[in-house]
């Protein structure tokens, strides 16, 4: 017998495993999926169309109604230098000239708009 002590008595190794030994196996590795999502644009315009709410994930037809928007503001600017009359009101009261907003009937958030201008 020699005086050394064996090799695996030295500071921070582990002795060799023998027959008596358990040997620890980790978990067999696993494939992860990643699915892209599919993101689909809207392209809101004066009707209403089906779609899946953002806010409460629900799949609704919007509500629309028409809102004053730049274009309204710009005609009514435009008719008055030209009728200075009551005439510049009229573009208030067409929905062609008015942006559309669409909300979502179930939460009542806004999902979309249509700016005419």
């Amino acid at each position: 017998m020699s005086d050394q002590p064996p090799p695996y008595a030295e500071k921070g190794t582990a002795p060799p495993p023998n027959e008596n030994t358990p040997i620890s196996v980790g978990a067999p590795p696993t494939t992860v999926y990643v699915q892209p999502q599919a993101f689909v644009v809207q392209h809101f315009r004066e009707v209403p169309l089906r779609m899946r709410c953002m806010f409460c994930q629900a799949d609704v037809v919007t509500s629309t109604y028409f809102e004053n928007g730049t274009l309204t503001w710009l005609a009514c600017f435009l008719i008055f230098l030209f009728f200075p009359l009551g005439c510049c009101l009229i573009p208030f009261c067409m929905e062609p000239m008015k942006d559309v907003v669409h909300r979502c009937p179930n939460c009542n958030q806004q999902v979309g708009r249509f700016n005419r201008m």
